[in-house]
């Protein structure tokens, strides 16, 4: 039963990638757990959503267990990438720290299991970073 929303960021970290015009994101599970609920909430068409218009083609996802990822391509989502895009991240590396401020449904067992990330209180406290 899904009783709460939670960041993505307490049950993941991203990595972004790059090639021409297409981002690949790759998203880690921090646990079996989150892992397994991400593959259930976390699809391509949640993840192409997010991104806006920002992503102009399509998403793809696959599943990579062994290490509890899943990873994206984003096709059609640097405004042509490197040298011949005008944004200013022509290369696409905020894109995995955008997947990570996504929200998704969650029990509150999983979300319980998972605290967030950083004391919102004080986030430059010595207590700030709960890492696993």
């Amino acid at each position: 039963m899904t009783d709460t929303t939670i960041l993505i960021d307490r049950l993941a970290f991203a990595r972004p990638g790059d090639k021409g015009n297409d981002s690949d994101i790759t998203v880690f599970a921090r646990s079996q757990a989150a892992y397994d609920h991400l593959v259930e909430v976390l699809t391509a068409d949640v993840v192409k959503a997010h991104y806006g218009p920002l992503v102009q083609g399509e998403v793809t996802r696959w599943e990579v267990p062994k290490v509890r990822a899943l990873k994206f391509l984003a096709r059609d989502a640097l405004a042509g990438g490197g040298p011949s895009s005008l944004r200013a991240d022509n290369l696409g590396k905020a894109l995995a720290g955008a997947v990570l401020r996504l929200e998704v449904p969650a029990p509150h067992a999983l979300a319980d299991a998972h605290p967030p990330r950083r004391s919102p209180a004080d986030p430059w406290s010595d207590n700030a970073w709960n890492i696993t």
